[in-house]
């Protein structure tokens, strides 16, 4: 999997200077060479929100690839792997990129918390009418507006102006142009890969695992389990139980060799209920118990 791409190398790809202010910038497409920049299949540590309002060229992520040929808005988070290929010279439009400090309680409200932002799966493409287009545009020429004044409270007005973008987007119906890429399986598993990863390493006992079952993932990312488990079966060989197995299992011995913490500690940061059941689980994988491997690593006692 390739490394997720920082925000500051993010500017660096675009011959930019990350002005490494505040937790929000805003920008014309434009002037920020979107017409000659091919953005690569990576997942990036930033979120994004793109409006393209003039130029084409091919947005892929999961499984999806669509040819943007007419004005359109994306959201994308840290969990999504996408690409950009521009197809034309007349690239026009804004994007603003935040971080996770800029996510407040406020923005991700009950009513936008299951947006495309702020998840993996779903839709992150909208193509809206021309009136929304209109309207759209002038926030995002109020966030230029905003973002260069010395207000005390800019922040919290531009979550508001982030928060219109997003409500206006749930209005619009989703595309139903998407074609079926060639890699298709390739981009499924990538996606599914880099979210299992993101749970990864466990930090504290207290600290649980999210997503433990195929269901899971493929709730997640929305397709059917079914298409999740043929696509890393065609692109890696193995199912979707057995990546989350062996990366359970992985995660276990680092934790067992490495950590003070019992074995029911273990268990449950790995999202076993009851120790036993992972005792089980354990056994099953390697041949060994926990308790019988940790003494193979002469750790502390249990």
């Amino acid at each position: 999997m390739n490394k997720k791409e920082s925000i500051a190398e993010f500017h660096t790809r675009h011959g930019r200077e990350y002005p490494r202010t505040g937790q929000f910038n805003v920008y014309n497409r434009g002037e920020f060479s979107c017409d000659s920049t091919s953005l690569p299949p990576n997942r990036r540590d930033f979120y994004k929100i793109s409006m393209i309002t003039a130029g084409t060229g091919i947005l892929s992520y999961a499984d999806k690839a669509i040819k943007i040929d007419k004005p359109s808005i994306t959201f994308f988070n840290p969990l999504i792997p996408y690409s950009w290929e521009p197809t034309s010279k007349d690239q026009a439009g804004y994007f603003c990129l935040f971080t996770e400090d800029f996510i407040s309680q406020n923005l991700k409200s009950e009513s936008l918390s299951q947006f495309s932002l702020f998840k993996a799966g779903g839709d992150h493409l909208f193509f809206p009418a021309k009136e929304s287009v209109e309207l759209l545009k002038g926030v995002f020429e109020n966030m230029f507006l905003e973002i260069r004044s010395g207000y005390a409270h800019k922040y919290e007005l531009l979550r508001s102006y982030v928060q219109i973008v997003m409500h206006e987007a749930m209005k619009i119906q989703p595309p139903n142009t998407f074609y079926q890429p060639f890699n298709a399986s390739e981009r499924i598993s990538t996606l599914f890969l880099e979210l299992l990863e993101l749970q990864f390493p466990i930090d504290a006992p207290s600290q649980t695992l999210k997503l433990k079952t195929a269901n899971e993932f493929a709730l997640q990312l929305n397709i059917h389990t079914n298409t999740l488990n043929r696509a890393l079966k065609e692109s890696t060989g193995k199912t979707t139980t057995e990546w989350i197995a062996g990366r359970i299992v992985n995660e276990a011995k680092a934790l067992l060799q490495f950590s003070n913490w019992d074995i029911s500690e273990v268990a449950y940061s790995l999202g076993f209920e009851h120790p036993s059941n992972f005792i089980i689980f354990f056994k099953k994988q390697t041949g060994k118990t926990p308790l019988q491997l940790r003494k193979e690593f002469g750790s502390a006692s249990v």
